[in-house]
Protein backbone atom coordinates (compact mmCIF):
# COMPACT_ATOMS: atom_id res chain seq x y z
CA UNK A 1 0.00 0.00 0.00
CA UNK A 2 1.39 3.68 -1.43
CA UNK A 3 1.77 6.28 1.27
CA UNK A 4 -0.75 7.99 -0.01
CA UNK A 5 -2.96 5.32 0.51
CA UNK A 6 -2.21 4.48 4.17
CA UNK A 7 -3.03 8.60 4.99
CA UNK A 8 -6.43 8.50 3.34
CA UNK A 9 -7.33 4.67 4.64
CA UNK A 10 -6.44 6.83 8.14
CA UNK A 11 -8.35 10.06 7.79
CA UNK A 12 -11.04 8.48 6.20
CA UNK A 13 -12.47 7.14 9.64
CA UNK A 14 -12.20 10.16 11.30
CA UNK A 15 -15.37 12.13 11.82
CA UNK A 16 -15.61 15.74 13.16
CA UNK A 17 -17.68 15.96 16.33
CA UNK A 18 -18.89 19.62 14.95
CA UNK A 19 -21.74 19.73 12.76
CA UNK A 20 -20.01 22.90 10.74
CA UNK A 21 -17.03 20.92 10.24
CA UNK A 22 -18.23 17.96 9.33
CA UNK A 23 -20.51 20.02 6.26
CA UNK A 24 -17.56 21.93 5.61
CA UNK A 25 -15.92 17.99 4.36
CA UNK A 26 -18.84 16.95 2.85
CA UNK A 27 -18.63 20.18 0.83
CA UNK A 28 -15.35 19.45 -0.52
CA UNK A 29 -16.27 15.09 -1.35
CA UNK A 30 -19.25 16.83 -2.93
CA UNK A 31 -17.12 19.69 -4.79
CA UNK A 32 -14.36 17.28 -5.90
CA UNK A 33 -16.20 13.70 -6.43
CA UNK A 34 -20.18 14.97 -7.35
CA UNK A 35 -21.49 14.84 -10.63
CA UNK A 36 -24.57 16.07 -11.93
CA UNK A 37 -26.78 13.49 -13.65
CA UNK A 38 -29.64 14.35 -16.26
CA UNK A 39 -32.69 12.21 -15.34
CA UNK A 40 -34.83 13.94 -17.57
CA UNK A 41 -38.42 14.91 -16.89
CA UNK A 42 -37.41 13.34 -13.22
CA UNK A 43 -34.97 16.44 -13.16
CA UNK A 44 -31.46 15.88 -12.13
CA UNK A 45 -29.35 13.58 -9.09
CA UNK A 46 -26.15 14.02 -7.73
CA UNK A 47 -24.01 10.94 -8.23
CA UNK A 48 -20.32 10.85 -5.60
CA UNK A 49 -18.05 8.80 -7.37
CA UNK A 50 -14.46 7.24 -6.60
CA UNK A 51 -12.68 3.82 -6.80
CA UNK A 52 -11.91 3.71 -2.91
CA UNK A 53 -15.06 2.28 -0.46
CA UNK A 54 -13.64 4.09 2.64
CA UNK A 55 -14.46 7.42 1.05
CA UNK A 56 -17.82 5.93 -0.47
CA UNK A 57 -18.65 5.27 3.26
CA UNK A 58 -17.75 7.93 4.79
CA UNK A 59 -19.67 10.30 2.54
CA UNK A 60 -22.52 8.40 3.32
CA UNK A 61 -21.97 8.65 6.66
CA UNK A 62 -21.64 12.64 6.44
CA UNK A 63 -24.93 12.53 4.38
CA UNK A 64 -26.71 10.78 7.13
CA UNK A 65 -25.38 12.70 10.24
CA UNK A 66 -25.61 16.29 8.49
CA UNK A 67 -28.82 16.10 6.45
CA UNK A 68 -30.31 13.07 7.37
CA UNK A 69 -30.32 11.74 3.85
CA UNK A 70 -30.02 8.18 3.47
CA UNK A 71 -28.58 6.48 0.53
CA UNK A 72 -27.19 3.38 -0.75
CA UNK A 73 -23.60 2.90 -1.73
CA UNK A 74 -23.52 0.53 -4.79
CA UNK A 75 -20.65 -0.47 -6.99
CA UNK A 76 -19.73 -0.71 -10.21
CA UNK A 77 -17.56 -4.10 -11.33
CA UNK A 78 -15.63 -2.49 -14.36
CA UNK A 79 -12.67 -4.98 -13.46
CA UNK A 80 -12.88 -6.12 -17.59
CA UNK A 81 -12.43 -2.29 -18.64
CA UNK A 82 -9.11 -2.43 -16.30
CA UNK A 83 -10.57 -0.26 -13.96
CA UNK A 84 -10.51 -1.68 -10.99
CA UNK A 85 -14.34 -1.06 -8.65
CA UNK A 86 -15.88 2.45 -8.68
CA UNK A 87 -18.28 3.05 -6.00
CA UNK A 88 -21.03 5.70 -6.08
CA UNK A 89 -23.73 7.38 -3.48
CA UNK A 90 -27.40 8.40 -5.87
CA UNK A 91 -28.53 11.70 -3.86
CA UNK A 92 -32.07 12.04 -5.62
CA UNK A 93 -34.04 15.49 -6.74
CA UNK A 94 -35.42 16.36 -3.45
CA UNK A 95 -32.73 15.64 -1.38
CA UNK A 96 -29.96 16.85 -4.10
CA UNK A 97 -31.63 20.93 -3.67
CA UNK A 98 -31.71 20.75 0.31
CA UNK A 99 -27.60 19.34 -0.12
CA UNK A 100 -26.85 22.28 -2.50
CA UNK A 101 -28.71 24.93 -1.05
CA UNK A 102 -27.24 23.54 2.42
CA UNK A 103 -23.44 23.67 0.94
CA UNK A 104 -23.76 26.68 -1.20
CA UNK A 105 -23.23 24.69 -3.87
CA UNK A 106 -26.06 26.45 -6.02
CA UNK A 107 -26.21 29.86 -6.72
CA UNK A 108 -29.60 31.75 -5.98
CA UNK A 109 -31.83 31.26 -9.26
CA UNK A 110 -31.28 27.79 -8.79
CA UNK A 111 -29.13 27.01 -11.63
CA UNK A 112 -27.64 23.47 -11.62
CA UNK A 113 -23.76 23.64 -10.57
CA UNK A 114 -20.91 22.64 -12.26
CA UNK A 115 -18.49 22.63 -9.84
CA UNK A 116 -16.37 24.52 -11.66
CA UNK A 117 -16.90 27.57 -9.10
CA UNK A 118 -14.69 26.95 -5.11
CA UNK A 119 -16.32 26.42 -2.08
CA UNK A 120 -17.84 29.42 -0.47
CA UNK A 121 -16.07 31.67 1.64
CA UNK A 122 -18.70 30.73 4.60
CA UNK A 123 -18.30 26.96 5.04
CA UNK A 124 -14.49 27.52 5.52
CA UNK A 125 -14.72 30.59 7.29
CA UNK A 126 -13.02 28.87 10.42
CA UNK A 127 -10.04 27.20 10.92
CA UNK A 128 -11.30 24.10 11.61
CA UNK A 129 -13.51 24.38 8.68
CA UNK A 130 -10.43 24.66 6.61
CA UNK A 131 -9.11 21.60 8.05
CA UNK A 132 -11.91 19.89 7.58
CA UNK A 133 -12.15 20.86 3.75
CA UNK A 134 -8.49 20.30 3.50
CA UNK A 135 -8.98 16.35 4.44
CA UNK A 136 -12.15 15.81 2.25
CA UNK A 137 -10.22 17.80 -0.65
CA UNK A 138 -7.15 15.13 0.09
CA UNK A 139 -9.50 12.14 0.03
CA UNK A 140 -10.92 12.95 -3.31
CA UNK A 141 -8.04 15.13 -5.19
CA UNK A 142 -4.86 14.52 -2.83
CA UNK A 143 -2.18 12.20 -3.22
CA UNK A 144 1.45 12.04 -1.50
CA UNK A 145 5.18 10.69 -2.99
CA UNK A 146 6.35 7.75 -0.92
CA UNK A 147 9.26 10.13 1.55
CA UNK A 148 11.27 7.55 1.48
CA UNK A 149 11.96 8.49 -1.92
CA UNK A 150 10.87 13.01 -2.42
CA UNK A 151 8.70 14.99 -0.06
CA UNK A 152 5.65 16.08 -2.68
CA UNK A 153 2.18 16.41 -1.63
CA UNK A 154 -0.28 18.02 -4.36
CA UNK A 155 -4.12 18.45 -5.40
CA UNK A 156 -5.05 17.97 -8.86
CA UNK A 157 -7.50 20.39 -10.04
CA UNK A 158 -9.63 20.64 -13.65
CA UNK A 159 -9.49 24.74 -13.14
CA UNK A 160 -7.90 27.53 -11.76
CA UNK A 161 -10.33 28.90 -9.31
CA UNK A 162 -10.53 25.50 -7.51
CA UNK A 163 -6.94 25.55 -7.43
CA UNK A 164 -6.37 28.86 -6.44
CA UNK A 165 -8.88 28.01 -3.30
CA UNK A 166 -7.11 25.12 -2.22
CA UNK A 167 -3.33 27.23 -2.14
CA UNK A 168 -5.17 29.96 -0.23
CA UNK A 169 -6.29 27.24 2.27
CA UNK A 170 -3.03 25.70 2.48
CA UNK A 171 -1.49 29.05 2.96
CA UNK A 172 -3.86 29.92 5.34
CA UNK A 173 -1.80 27.51 7.85
CA UNK A 174 1.48 28.90 7.00
CA UNK A 175 2.93 26.21 4.56
CA UNK A 176 4.53 27.35 1.43
CA UNK A 177 1.90 26.15 -1.45
CA UNK A 178 2.31 26.77 -5.18
CA UNK A 179 0.54 25.91 -8.91
CA UNK A 180 1.64 24.01 -11.46
CA UNK A 181 -0.58 23.81 -15.17
CA UNK A 182 -0.15 19.97 -16.15
CA UNK A 183 -1.60 19.24 -19.22
CA UNK A 184 -5.01 20.18 -18.54
CA UNK A 185 -5.00 20.45 -14.99
CA UNK A 186 -3.97 22.78 -12.49
CA UNK A 187 -1.95 21.28 -9.46
CA UNK A 188 -1.26 22.98 -5.87
CA UNK A 189 1.75 21.31 -4.91
CA UNK A 190 4.04 21.11 -1.39
CA UNK A 191 7.05 20.22 -1.76
CA UNK A 192 8.92 20.55 1.60
CA UNK A 193 9.27 18.03 4.24
CA UNK A 194 8.37 20.23 7.13
CA UNK A 195 4.90 21.27 5.10
CA UNK A 196 3.75 17.95 4.53
CA UNK A 197 4.36 17.01 8.15
CA UNK A 198 2.19 20.19 8.89
CA UNK A 199 -0.44 19.12 6.43
CA UNK A 200 -0.36 15.81 7.78
CA UNK A 201 -0.92 17.44 11.63
CA UNK A 202 -3.82 19.99 9.96
CA UNK A 203 -6.08 17.04 8.57
CA UNK A 204 -5.43 15.00 11.91
CA UNK A 205 -3.46 12.22 10.07
CA UNK A 206 -1.36 11.91 13.48
CA UNK A 207 -0.07 8.47 13.16
CA UNK A 208 1.04 9.26 9.43
CA UNK A 209 2.91 12.51 10.70
CA UNK A 210 4.76 10.08 13.27
CA UNK A 211 5.86 7.66 10.52
CA UNK A 212 6.82 10.39 8.35
CA UNK A 213 8.99 12.29 11.39
CA UNK A 214 10.47 9.38 11.61
CA UNK A 215 11.43 8.57 8.04
CA UNK A 216 12.50 12.47 8.30
CA UNK A 217 15.26 11.64 11.05
CA UNK A 218 16.28 8.11 9.48
CA UNK A 219 17.08 10.05 6.27
CA UNK A 220 18.14 12.85 8.16
CA UNK A 221 20.59 10.72 9.83
CA UNK A 222 22.04 8.74 7.03
CA UNK A 223 22.64 12.20 5.43
CA UNK A 224 24.39 13.62 8.27
CA UNK A 225 26.81 10.23 8.41
CA UNK A 226 27.45 10.56 4.50
CA UNK A 227 28.43 13.85 5.00
CA UNK A 228 30.62 13.32 7.55
CA UNK A 229 31.99 10.39 6.10
CA UNK A 230 32.89 12.53 2.84
CA UNK A 231 33.87 15.55 5.22
CA UNK A 232 36.36 13.02 6.94
CA UNK A 233 37.45 11.05 3.67
CA UNK A 234 38.49 14.80 1.76
CA UNK A 235 40.47 15.50 5.04
CA UNK A 236 42.27 11.88 4.31
CA UNK A 237 43.04 13.07 1.16
CA UNK A 238 44.11 16.80 1.52
CA UNK A 239 46.34 15.44 4.73
CA UNK A 240 48.21 12.56 2.20
CA UNK A 241 48.90 14.72 -0.73
CA UNK A 242 50.31 17.51 1.73
CA UNK A 243 52.64 14.46 3.27
CA UNK A 244 53.31 13.59 -0.16
CA UNK A 245 54.26 17.25 -1.30
CA UNK A 246 56.51 17.50 1.92
CA UNK A 247 58.18 14.75 1.45
CA UNK A 248 59.47 15.57 -2.13
CA UNK A 249 60.55 18.82 -1.18
CA UNK A 250 62.72 17.21 1.59
CA UNK A 251 63.97 14.61 -0.59
CA UNK A 252 65.02 17.40 -3.05
CA UNK A 253 66.64 19.32 -0.99
CA UNK A 254 68.47 16.07 0.59
CA UNK A 255 69.54 15.73 -3.17
CA UNK A 256 70.27 19.31 -4.10
CA UNK A 257 71.09 21.39 -0.65
CA UNK A 258 71.83 18.34 2.17
CA UNK A 259 70.06 17.99 5.28
CA UNK A 260 73.21 18.07 7.31
CA UNK A 261 72.92 22.14 5.94
CA UNK A 262 69.68 22.73 7.26
CA UNK A 263 69.02 24.62 10.63
CA UNK A 264 68.82 21.42 13.48
CA UNK A 265 64.96 22.15 13.65
CA UNK A 266 64.14 22.31 9.88
CA UNK A 267 66.76 19.03 9.88
CA UNK A 268 64.88 17.29 12.53
CA UNK A 269 61.30 17.49 11.15
CA UNK A 270 62.52 16.73 7.91
CA UNK A 271 64.23 13.57 8.87
CA UNK A 272 60.93 12.47 10.77
CA UNK A 273 58.71 13.25 8.00
CA UNK A 274 60.92 10.92 5.96
CA UNK A 275 60.62 8.20 8.20
CA UNK A 276 56.85 8.57 8.93
CA UNK A 277 55.47 9.94 5.59
CA UNK A 278 51.66 8.88 6.75
CA UNK A 279 51.99 10.52 10.42
CA UNK A 280 49.36 13.63 10.83
CA UNK A 281 50.90 17.24 12.03
CA UNK A 282 50.24 16.34 15.53
CA UNK A 283 51.93 12.91 16.22
CA UNK A 284 55.09 14.48 14.14
CA UNK A 285 55.03 17.09 16.91
CA UNK A 286 55.33 14.28 19.36
CA UNK A 287 57.83 12.29 17.71
CA UNK A 288 60.36 15.67 17.79
CA UNK A 289 63.04 16.29 20.76
CA UNK A 290 61.57 18.54 22.50
CA UNK A 291 57.61 17.88 21.22
CA UNK A 292 56.44 20.54 18.80
CA UNK A 293 53.15 21.77 18.42
CA UNK A 294 51.27 21.38 15.64
CA UNK A 295 51.16 24.93 14.03
CA UNK A 296 55.27 24.90 15.55
CA UNK A 297 55.40 21.62 12.55
CA UNK A 298 53.43 23.44 10.45
CA UNK A 299 55.84 26.17 10.08
CA UNK A 300 58.80 24.23 10.13
CA UNK A 301 57.19 22.33 6.81
CA UNK A 302 56.38 25.75 5.60
CA UNK A 303 59.89 26.52 5.52
CA UNK A 304 61.60 23.34 4.23
CA UNK A 305 59.08 24.14 1.27
CA UNK A 306 59.96 27.65 0.97
CA UNK A 307 63.83 26.07 0.40
CA UNK A 308 62.83 23.35 -2.10
CA UNK A 309 61.08 26.23 -4.59
CA UNK A 310 64.52 28.47 -4.31
CA UNK A 311 66.60 25.66 -4.93
CA UNK A 312 64.28 24.87 -8.00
Amino acid sequence: MSFSAIVKEEIVKHISSSRHCQIAELAAMIHYCGKIADEGQDGYTILVQTENAGIARKCFTLLKKTFNIGTDVAGLDEEHKGKGNLYFLKIDRKEADLLLQSLKLVDLTGKIPLFEKPIHPTIIKNSCCRRAFLRGAFLCIGSMSDPNKSYHLEFVCTNEPQANQIKEVISSFAIDAKIVLRKKNYVVYVKEGSGIVDFLNIIEAHVSLMNLENLRILKEMRNSINRRVNCEAANITKTVEAASKQKEDILYIKEHYGLDNLPVNLRQIAEIRLEYPDASLVELGQLSDPPVGKSGVNHRLRKLCEIADKLR
